[in-house]
């Protein structure tokens, strides 16, 4: 469900009352652990977390990189943490301490899927969204980018 909105605010105030009070509040941590660098935007109809173009501007599709993002979609909100899932220990290690939270897993290729606030670790996506800084997901990036460069 991507919405057309073109401001946070815009977005944030076009959702039912009680999804945009939980949304506010995942929010609220993101923007508390948000490693310095990434920029807060509306961009593919979410709330995004990413890095701005003059920091990389070499992306295959010339968008910023999606480091995470924040969603409301038609049966569920969702959490997207792309970055931790281009390191198959970071996505192993937050799988097990969220299974280890006893909340119930559900996920999507990059996404966490929640209906309402308490089905979410939050202590655990703010420090999810902390553990990887703008220069180590940049330079990730660019270190699995450099092969497909290679073969074109």
């Amino acid at each position: 469900m991507q919405s057309k909105a073109t401001t946070i605010d815009e977005y944030l105030h076009g959702l039912p009352e009680d999804r945009a009070s939980q949304l506010i509040q995942v929010r609220n941590v993101i923007l508390k652990h948000l490693p310095q660098g990434y920029e807060e935007v509306m961009n593919w109809g979410m709330i995004t977390y990413q890095v701005p173009l003059n920091i990389y501007p070499d992306t295959y599709n010339k968008k910023p990189l999606l480091y995470a993002a924040l969603a409301s979609q038609k049966n569920h909100m969702a959490v997207y943490l792309s970055g931790i899932y281009m390191f198959e220990d970071r996505h192993t290690g937050f799988e097990k301490a969220y299974r280890e939270t006893g909340k119930r897993f559900d996920v999507g290729k990059s996404c966490v899927r929640f209906r309402k606030l308490d089905d979410l670790p939050l202590d655990l996506i703010g420090k999810t969204i902390a553990s990887l800084s703008l220069d180590e997901f940049v330079t990730h990036v660019k270190k699995i980018q450099s092969p497909r460069k290679k073969m074109s």
